[in-house]
């Protein structure tokens, strides 16, 4: 098992994720973080933490293509190890639907 991150995170990237993580191993996109399911070690610390439950282990259902794009992602952004900025406007797109096709960007993050 490992954690993914969803389409919630997009726009919102609150970060709180990123301080807890044992092992470093979030991704910065412009818009949203990505989790390495190679170098998750599946402790949940992370979960709890994300502010739009976009946090999720792998097992529950309809996350397959999240584990895709998580392990893409992850191989082509930067590596997070401390909480950034999150966007000033992230609460207005909090709990919004169909984000991923509205906003994605592949762009890397700041790192």
């Amino acid at each position: 098992m490992t954690y993914i991150v969803n389409d919630q995170c997009i726009k919102c990237k609150y970060m709180d994720c990123v301080e807890v993580c044992p092992v470093d191993c979030f991704y910065e996109g412009a818009n949203m973080l990505v989790i390495n399911p190679d170098e998750c070690i599946d402790c949940g610390v992370c979960e709890p933490e994300c502010p739009v439950e976009a946090i999720l282990p792998d097992t529950e259902d309809n996350t397959e293509k999240w584990v895709e794009q998580n392990a893409k992602y992850s191989e082509i952004w930067p590596n997070i190890t401390l909480k950034g900025e999150s966007p000033k406007d992230a609460d207005d797109f909090k709990g919004q639907d169909g984000k991923f096709e509205k906003y994605f960007s592949e762009a890397p993050g700041e790192g």
